[in-house]
């Protein structure tokens, strides 16, 4: 029997992914100074035990001034590292690798939780005492009208961030992450560094496409150096800013070649997050609606994908990989709805035996009610006959 695409180990460096499904960063705003806790125990470990080969720990800050919200993750000290190793030994014991994608949310930091309004931190955040703090960015410019004005970092300041991403690189090696992801996409600070919408530096950091690669590259560069050879590195770009004269798909090719070049294994691809200039020129997002970008990047580049974006059904996952569109298929909110995502799309795909990866107290009952068997107590004169008919599934 043909194995599906999506359940073939995919190998990266020194590690072997068992399948194609990856759990894409979540942010959970339930952080208390960057310290994880039982919730994210739980979260996380359930799509490890619903059978993703790669679940991401959600975007973590590696400088206190680079969370989003007063909830976020983070790992800018040792203090952090026991929490996250409580997440890490959980995941890994339910059967799925971990990664973690280590952010600054440059000039979007300083805002309340989604469901909290999205937005500048307001007087109600301020009463429970979640005071704005100070934002940096690439330029003086804020993300929209009524945000606060970021620092521009001077060139001895984004030495000091560069340091902290690496710092924080080290810390996940030893936490025992198996793999790192850099976040460059969604407006963030090194999105930020890369689009000219956001961007309006005149030294080395600024003006031409190169330069304004060069802040991205270099957290390419101290990262790989911070972890071990054989642990792949993820980055994630916007690919698209959706804007007119934004950062654009040629733009975005060009620096997954520079990366590879540095190191980097998988480009992770998303689109937009610059907001608050110009027309916004993305797609509606309709099933599987950046796919594209990340067929053009592993065409155009030679790099391995991974595609994320209102990917859904697992026909739809099979083809994308079929197609040679992306080497990987990333979930979020699907798997927020259904956490067994990877285990269902095993039976929808009629993956032969698809209970075998199930926890053994979980697939041996499913198995038999598959098979339409609810007898077989141990003593039954028919055990016998239904773990016979059970391994020949």
């Amino acid at each position: 029997m043909t194995r599906n695409r999506l359940f073939e180990p995919f190998a990266l460096r020194g590690l072997t992914l068992k399948n194609r499904v990856v759990i894409s960063p979540m942010c959970q705003y339930s952080a208390t100074d960057g310290m994880l806790n039982h919730w994210h125990v739980v979260h996380l470990s359930q799509f490890a035990m619903g059978g993703a080969g790669l679940v991401f720990v959600e975007a973590t800050a590696v400088e206190k001034r680079g969370r989003i919200t007063w909830g976020d993750s983070g790992l800018w000290s040792d203090a952090h590292m026991a929490p996250m190793r409580k997440v890490v030994e959980s995941v890994k014991a339910q059967g799925s690798l971990i990664g973690i994608q280590l952010a600054h949310a440059g000039r979007k930091a300083s805002i309340s939780r989604p469901w909290e309004g999205d937005c500048p931190l307001s007087p109600r955040e301020i009463a429970k005492g979640e005071v704005p703090w100070d934002t940096v960015g690439p330029s003086p410019a804020a993300f929209d009208e009524g945000w606060i004005v970021p620092h521009e970092l001077s060139v001895s300041e984004i030495a000091d961030v560069v340091d902290a991403w690496a710092s924080a690189a080290r810390r996940a090696v030893r936490i025992g992450f198996d793999c790192v992801e850099i976040h460059s996409a969604h407006g963030y600070l090194s999105h930020s560094f890369l689009s000219p919408m956001s961007n309006r530096r005149i030294d080395r950091y600024g003006g031409s496409r190169d330069n304004r690669m060069r802040f991205t590259l270099e957290l390419v560069e101290a990262v790989r150096g911070a972890i071990p050879a054989d642990m792949p590195l993820f980055l994630r770009l916007s690919c698209i800013d959706g804007k007119k004269d934004g950062w654009a798909i040629k733009d975005s090719i060009e620096t997954a070649k520079r990366a590879k070049a540095l190191g980097v294994d998988v480009i992770d691809c998303s689109s937009g997050g610059i907001a608050g200039y110009g027309d916004n020129l993305l797609p509606p997002a309709t099933p599987g609606y950046q796919v594209e970008h990340a067929a053009a990047i592993r065409r155009e580049a030679e790099i391995a994908t991974q595609a994320v974006g209102l990917i859904v059904d697992p026909a739809q996952a099979e083809t994308i990989l079929q197609a040679g569109a992306a080497d990987l298929v990333a979930l979020a909110r699907e798997v927020l709805n259904n956490p067994y995502w990877a285990r269902h799309a095993a039976i929808a795909l009629n993956e032969q035996d698809p209970f075998v990866d199930w926890p053994i107290q979980y697939g041996h009952w499913l198995r038999l009610r598959a098979q339409g068997m609810f007898g077989g107590r141990a003593g039954d004169s028919d055990t016998e006959s239904l773990k016979m008919r059970a391994e020949d599934a």
